[in-house]
């Protein structure tokens, strides 16, 4: 694949898409979206799938069965695979992974892990510092208050009242193939993590774990 998997034509496909989002607009301009989107998409896949473990890019079209937003499409592109994630749009590219919207279970084990094995809980706090200290933002948020059967004075309080195991860095919208996949390597400690303490192969996870950060749309808009 390319040195740089995307171009600005992409960003303008989009800003395009923003202000025209409905069924007409998209078929004029689907030749684009195949050649500016979908196309660097699958091959980025195929590179992430090789590294990673499968995966899938998220579709186009939004699912309108449960929100009052009707718009059609989503106004970006995303993809997972084995727990990294990646979305572009006019703004850029988001690039991290790890565990988004962890199943009861998952964040029972978790919880307990934190709870009961001081190393582990401070490996995971030693990854989430470097991955802030790298530009990183967590998803969040966490929980008001103390979770249910903790105290709110446990010397880990902070690390229980995460609901998700899950960071983003922003990059350019053209940045380079080798700077996406450093910046997916970085977060593979996390998500090695949730994989050994929070039995991230639970089948009643959630199929993408992109995590919303400050200002990004919610996940349920990703799907």
């Amino acid at each position: 694949m390319p040195s740089t998997p995307f171009s600005p034509a992409l960003a303008t496909f989009f800003r395009g898409l923003a202000a025209h989002n409905e069924k007409s607009w998209f078929e004029d301009h689907r030749d684009d979206w195949e050649r500016h989107v979908r196309d660097p998409m699958e091959a980025l896949l195929h590179e992430a799938e090789r590294r990673y473990g499968p995966g899938r890019v998220l579709r186009q079209h939004r699912d309108l069965r449960f929100t009052p937003d009707k718009r059609p499409y989503r106004e970006d592109t995303g993809l997972t695979a084995g727990g990294m994630y990646l979305s572009a749009g006019a703004d850029g590219l988001q690039v991290g992974g790890g565990l988004y919207e962890p199943s009861r279970a998952q964040l029972r084990a978790a919880r307990t892990t934190i709870d009961e094995h001081p190393q582990a809980a401070a490996a995971l706090q030693r990854e989430l510092d470097e991955l802030t200290d790298a530009g990183y933002e967590l998803a969040g948020p966490p929980l008001k208050t103390a979770p249910r059967g903790y105290d709110a004075d446990h010397p880990r309080i902070d690390l229980l009242r995460m609901q998700h195991y899950a960071a983003l860095v922003h990059l350019p919208l053209e940045s380079s193939l080798e700077d996406i996949t450093a910046a997916w390597d970085r977060v593979q400690p996390l998500v090695r993590w949730t994989v050994k303490w929070a039995r991230a192969d639970d089948p009643e996870a959630s199929d993408d774990p992109a995590p919303p950060v400050p200002g990004a749309r919610s996940i349920h808009e990703r799907a």
